[in-house]
């Protein structure tokens, strides 16, 4: 399959049209809410969940526009890159309009997808922002010496060990790091510039990783206006207008089982789960949420 052909697959039209003949004003609606990463776990947002989603509501060849709710923390530059550049991709190829509605949050990976949308509509009490990025770890060397513990590593290249939590902190390893993180935190910049161009204040730095409310976050630019969806939505095409939720199907052998005692493999699904519900709390504590 062509990169063309997954983004033209089209539905047929949907079923209660075919019964009335009523030619309502309908707008596809897909919600992107979680943190950003590859992962597979529910509440996730990445190109492999979010994709065939974001394909099926563009290919609603009668609708003039699709809305995205975007609520999420943030997470993987990666994911939110693909995300976003599929999301215009789709946008130019089906000539719609894309209106991003934000709910709790957009920050950091969050309001880079949001920036996809020709326009972004908020919640004036919304969070928005966060245009940075962060890599945080652990420093154990002093602990296990203190247990007399003495760590053992081999490495084929020297660089190899980088930011090993139980060796002592590096000056040269620091650096790279930072550099690593100016190098995306750049391409987010110049991603968040291209799409929101002279709508940015420009007298004030917006791009140091601090958020704000939606209210204030309009007088920089970087949301459109103040409002919730379903209110917009009958503003623009009239009391009408039909929502058509695009979400992912959700099959017997697709639900999430209780944890079952499977071995050592089991134990493994089971901490991971555990971590991954602290790293998900930790990045919405962050705004309040």
């Amino acid at each position: 399959m062509t990169h063309n052909d997954a983004l033209t697959d089209r539905p047929s039209a949907p079923w209660w049209a075919k019964l009335t003949g009523k030619k309502q004003t309908v707008i596809p609606v897909v919600r992107l809410q979680g943190t950003i990463e590859a992962s597979q776990r529910p509440n996730r947002i990445n190109i492999a969940v979010t994709g065939p989603l974001l394909k099926k509501a563009f290919a609603v060849k009668r609708a003039p526009a699709v809305a995205l709710i975007v609520n999420s923390p943030g997470g993987s530059p990666v994911q939110s890159r693909l995300v976003a550049k599929y999301i215009r991709d789709l946008a130019e190829l089906h000539d719609k309009k894309v209106l991003v509605f934000v709910e709790d949050v957009a920050g950091s990976g969050g309001y880079f997808i949001a920036t996809a949308g020709d326009e972004i509509i908020a919640d004036p009490s919304s969070i928005v922002g966060s245009i940075g990025v962060i890599m945080s770890t652990f420093g154990f060397a002093d602990a296990i010496a203190r247990l007399g513990i003495e760590r053992r590593v081999y490495t084929a290249g020297k660089n190899k060990s980088t930011l090993d939590p139980f060796q002592p902190e590096k000056k040269a390893d620091v650096a790279r790091i930072k550099q690593l993180g100016a190098d995306v935190h750049e391409v987010f910049i110049d991603w968040v510039k291209s799409r929101r161009g002279d709508k940015l204040k420009t007298d004030y730095d917006l791009f140091t990783g601090e958020f704000w409310t939606a209210k204030r976050a309009l007088e920089f630019g970087l949301v459109d206006s103040l409002g919730d969806m379903h209110a917009v939505l009958r503003q623009r095409y009239g009391d009408k207008v039909r929502l058509m939720p695009i979400a992912a199907s959700r099959g017997l052998f697709s639900l999430k089982l209780p944890f079952v005692d499977t071995g050592a493999g089991g134990v493994s699904i089971l901490v991971d789960d555990v971590i991954a519900a602290i790293e998900d709390r930790l990045l919405w504590s962050r705004f309040g949420r």
